[in-house]
């Protein structure tokens, strides 16, 4: 018998046994509390949602900007968080995710940990607007959830658009007061975040696992369930309950089968997408000839569904603070699709 076709066999077996492993559908561990479980079933009562990646990005043509982008720059001239949960509200969706810090590390509220906030735009309100705030209203008085999402610390330098000054230091994503203590500083912005505003519904966390430890990132996610009991976590791309509430898809990474759950998934989930077919969050120009279809959209959103996980749709706001056209049409035809679809039924 020659060993190597054997060994070659063996390896191509174990091989297809893995990977039809990985895709069986998860099952919930005994480690998830009955409180979490009840929230996640709930979570997939929202079904849809509006992504919303806005910030100094927006201004610099950037996907990842690195914190040393001239404040100055973010200028919006009519934000309006109530257009943005009008337009939500036209598509049908049931909760709105709001990027209140990425990788620049600027917080869009006036955070006491740092003057790299929302302080230094200021072309914006004079350095005195808290646009955290403007979006909290806007979205709960239209009966909308809330959600945060929060870039943990990270690798950001001179990738997706943004190129790091010569001689400068990185921030990894953060504010630079946060350096040397990543968690101890993540801790305090949440402690902001989730005392300030009244109930949060979900906290959406990136790059948890980039240059946090997971012992710290426990720590996180267990002060946000002490602050607000009732707040989901999603940890991105994770599928471990001891990581996340919610089994997290990030689609534009894989652009594949691999960016769903599976056909036979029993765990709350969530997909998350862009509406543009070219894969950016921030809002740039020329994105208009990229919109997706209403009908593409509406497939996709009943096929995650189907397999319990929410479609979480971003739409960057433009450098005036508000949707542009093309989109908020584009919202109000998969609302009208939507509406069309359920009296088929």
């Amino acid at each position: 018998m020659n060993n190597k076709i054997t060994y070659a066999a063996a390896l191509a077996l174990l091989c297809s046994a893995t990977a039809a492993w990985s895709r069986q559908p998860s099952t919930r561990p005994a480690a998830v509390d009955e409180a979490t479980a009840k929230l996640g079933e709930e979570f997939l009562s929202w079904k849809f949602g509006l992504f919303l990646h806005f910030n100094i990005a927006t201004f610099n043509g950037q996907e990842w900007a690195n914190g040393y982008e001239d404040p100055l720059t973010f200028a919006p001239t009519n934000l309006d968080c109530g257009q943005w949960a009008d337009a939500a509200k036209a598509a049908g969706m049931k909760y709105a995710v709001l990027t209140v810090k990425h990788t620049e590390g600027y917080p869009l509220w006036d955070s006491a940990h740092t003057t790299h906030d929302i302080t230094a735009f200021k072309h914006f309100k004079n350095g005195k607007g808290d646009i955290v705030r403007e979006f909290v209203d806007a979205f709960r008085k239209r009966g909308i959830k809330i959600g945060f999402y929060y870039c943990a610390p990270g690798n950001y330098d001179n990738q997706n658009g943004n190129k790091l000054p010569e001689g400068k230091p990185s921030l990894r994503g953060m504010p630079p007061e946060a350096q040397g203590d990543y968690a101890g500083f993540m801790k305090k912005q949440f402690t902001e975040l989730l005392t300030h505003y009244g109930p949060i519904d979900l906290i959406w966390c990136d790059q948890y696992r980039n240059l946090l430890s997971l012992d710290q990132w426990y720590e996180i996610k267990a002060l946000i369930k002490k602050l607000q009991p009732n707040c989901l976590v999603i940890g991105n791309n994770s599928h471990d309950f001891k990581e996340t509430d919610i089994h997290s898809y990030e689609y534009p990474i894989y652009k594949n089968e691999n960016g769903y759950p599976p056909p036979a998934n029993t765990v709350p989930s969530e997909v998350c997408d862009t509406i543009v077919d070219c894969g950016n969050w921030f809002w740039q120009p020329g994105l208009d000839s990229h919109i997706r279809s209403a009908e593409d959209i509406v497939k996709v959103l009943r096929m995650c569904n189907e397999r319990r996980a929410n479609y979480l749709v971003d739409v960057g706001p433009d450098r005036s603070g508000r949707l542009a056209e093309p989109f908020v049409k584009r919202l109000k035809e998969i609302g009208e699709l939507l509406r069309e679809k359920a009296k088929d039924k």
